[in-house]
Parts: C-alpha cells; structure tokens; sequence
C-alpha cells in the first residue's frame, strides 16, 4: 500500500485569514504597487473590517453587507487642492469578509484579489480608467 501525500496546505489545519492577516497581505501588495501609483497615494491609510459598516451599507444603497469589496474615502488628485484644516486622510478601507467570499468562489489567489481591490478603490478614486488599472496591476511585483 502506498502512502497517502499530504495536499501542498494542510487547509484542515488552517483557519481564515484574520484582519491581522488581511491588514499585512494589504500591505505587500500595495507595496508591491509601482512607485509611480504608490508616490500619488502618498499619507494614504489602508484599513481593514470585516464588513462594512450600516452607515456606508445605506449610502450605496447595498442589499447585503457582501455587496461591497473595498471602499475609497478621501480626495482625490483631481479634487485635490493642497490639505485644508479638518480634512481627513485618504483611506481605503478592505472588507474582509466579502472580499473572502469572493475569493472561495474563484480562481484567483487571495494576495492578487486584494491587489485587484485596493487598486481598484484608489484607481478610481484618482481618475484612472479600467486600462489604466489594468497596467498598474500587471506592473505590481
């Protein structure tokens, strides 16, 4: 009889990444962004829920707290006109409990779906087109 080979992720011992493991896969990848996409994002925070909250639920009008991936609050380059008093930072926040229901129904890898989302929110928050987005990925490390 041979033996039986153990799966490359012993997935039976593994439990769903954390926040503290979303917060640090978010950020390798923006860390792995270009230096030109990074230098525009500069002061940006990057924070990690689980789910949205009812506040931003009932701003987008979402029927479900899984409707949203990601969310980009902030200025930006096109609105900004230098820092004004009051003014928050720029923030992009990952729901991570959405963004893992997306990622068990496909085929992408965890790190590129997140990639896929926080450039996503801050892409278009800054103006850039569905290309454009698109070339930051593929130009990620």
């Amino acid at each position: 009889m041979g033996s039986v080979r153990r799966p490359p992720w012993d997935w039976g011992a593994r439990a769903a990444p954390s926040l503290h493991d979303f917060v640090a896969l978010a950020d390798a990848a923006f860390h792995g962004l270009p230096d030109y996409f990074k230098k525009a994002c500069e002061g940006l925070i990057i924070r990690v829920e689980d789910f949205p909250d009812g506040e931003i639920l009932e701003e987008f009008d979402a029927s479900s707290e899984f409707e949203l991936l990601g969310l980009f609050r902030g200025r930006g380059l096109a609105q900004s006109e230098g820092v004004q008093t009051g003014q928050f930072p720029n923030m992009v926040f990952l729901f991570r409990r959405p963004i893992l229901d997306v990622w068990a129904e496909g085929e992408e890898t965890l790190g590129d779906l997140i990639r896929h989302v926080l450039v996503h929110e801050i892409g278009h928050h800054f103006g850039l087109s569905d290309a454009d987005m698109e070339r930051v990925e593929r130009e990620a490390e």
